[in-house]
């Protein structure tokens, strides 16, 4: 089966199926801190003035997202505010002015939108909190009147993953959904963004997001172009939270626990039998002719740097990501290969950088992005796993018009893959240099390679 560019393309889809991502947490890169202050200081700026913006458009990268960014007391996922942008990043028009140099550098803007719950500041909540069932918001949560709660309020409610300070809201409630719609219109007229990251996607409720869906549709009416939404998911079918009438894609974590695990356990097959699950020919394979966003970290697991035993399969890793199906993701700072372990707070993993740098690893992802963005078949190819062992990978990515093979040894050995190629040459896409698969095509340690074929 391959990918055929119809639909999808005719639907303005194709800006998201072609692009690389990239992932900031302004809070933490900005070096904001933790407890808001309630200083106004400029800070978001710095992706503008500490070239980050020109550093990303080197990357090849099409979209950014820009993790939560509006009034919160702490870590941004506890909303105060949905309509000010948090004054220890600065005011609406910095993120307007951080939006457009992006749009200028070719670059698409999602942001991260928190609906599931919110801060107990929250003024909805704070109404409910003074003047109890009376108040014209009591509706908004999932209230227990006759419970209490650590804060002694009277009454206890529900929260998200039993975090007493996030509130979750009810989405039962018109009155909330429409306001939520409402916010949306607000941040893509007056700050321009192309979509939305759904935070904790896979907590909201099935018609909530059926209505988000709707709400999307519309602004991609208004644009011309599509309103992307972007849904954080990380267990069970992914198909229940990503189609036509929610998510355009979703955050693929089945994939980034193959990624690492296979390069430290030396066991391809665990990545191999993901790739193919997800995206496979088979009738029973869930995703084929999907998009998922990959990734190989995130603001909310260890920095792959870290995760990875030898810091030498971050090339072979890489390979995979960009030349699996879907679209990869980056994660700031993780180009140039900066560490970070998890522990409570997520402080390690979301830190204060100044200008961006730039090192072998750095020129390696880049040159993958434009690989994977200028060839037809890395973004819209069919898969067909060719081979795998317990540390070589190779599969075909072959569209209408195009063949790519992708070769991966993760071994600290040199390999020679023995295979029919259906062709005598071909041009690796990551470096350019030309390849004849005439007597085995032999790779380096620890390499990738993107090899197109002739015909």
């Amino acid at each position: 089966m391959q990918l055929s560019k119809t639909g999808n393309e005719e639907d303005h889809m194709s800006w998201f199926e072609t692009s690389v991502f990239y992932q900031i947490y302004p809070l933490g890169l900005c070096g904001a801190p933790y407890e808001n202050d309630g200083v106004l200081e400029h800070r978001l700026l710095k992706l503008i003035d500490d070239g980050w913006v020109d550093h990303i458009k080197r990357l090849g990268v099409g979209c950014v997202i820009l993790n939560p960014v509006f009034q919160s007391r702490t870590h941004g996922y506890d909303t105060t505010d949905y309509l000010t942008v948090d004054c220890r990043l600065g005011t609406g028009d910095d993120l307007r002015r951080v939006v457009d140099a992006f749009h200028a550098a070719g670059i698409k803007v999602l942001l991260d939108a928190v609906f599931n719950h919110v801060g107990r500041d929250f003024p909805a909540f704070k109404d409910v909190l003074e003047s109890r069932g009376a108040s014209e918001c009591s509706g908004w949560f999932n209230i227990n009147w006759s419970g209490n709660n650590e804060y002694g309020d009277g009454f206890s409610y529900e929260t998200w993953a039993g975090v007493s300070y996030l509130v979750k809201l009810n989405h039962r409630n018109f009155e909330l959904n429409s306001y939520c719609a409402d916010v949306i219109r607000t941040w893509e007229r007056d700050f321009g963004i192309d979509g939305l990251r759904l935070d904790v996607a896979y907590c909201l409720d099935d018609d909530f997001l059926a209505y988000l869906r709707d709400i999307a549709n519309e602004l991609t009416a208004k644009r011309g172009e599509k309103f992307l939404l972007l849904g954080e998911t990380m267990f069970g079918d992914y198909n229940r939270w990503m189609g036509d009438s929610v998510c355009d894609t979703v955050t693929n974590y089945e994939v980034y626990k193959g990624l690492w695990s296979s390069m430290n356990e030396a066991n391809m097959h665990e990545v191999a039998y993901a790739l193919k699950r997800q995206s496979g020919s088979d009738p029973w394979d869930l995703y084929t002719g999907r998009h998922l966003l990959n990734f190989a970290d995130n603001h909310d697991v260890p920095r792959i740097a870290t995760k990875i035993n030898d810091i030498r399969h971050l090339r072979p890793l890489y390979g995979v990501l960009f030349g699996m199906c879907g679209v990869p993701c980056i994660y700031y700072g993780s180009e140039w290969g900066i560490e970070g372990e998890q522990h409570f707070g997520d402080h390690e993993l979301r830190p204060a950088l100044d200008a961006p740098e730039r090192n072998e690893l750095t020129d390696y992802i880049c040159a993958l992005a434009h690989a994977k963005t200028k060839s037809e078949a890395l973004c819209w190819g069919a898969y067909r796993e060719v081979m795998v062992s317990p540390q070589q990978l190779l599969f075909e990515r072959k569209s209408d018009h195009e063949r790519v093979f992708v070769a991966i040894n993760a071994a600290a050995e040199r390999y020679t893959f023995h295979f029919d190629a259906g062709c005598g040459r071909a041009v690796d896409l990551i470096d350019g240099s030309d390849h004849d698969f005439g007597a085995g095509s032999e790779v380096g340690p620890f390499s990738a390679h993107f090899w197109k074929c002739e015909r």
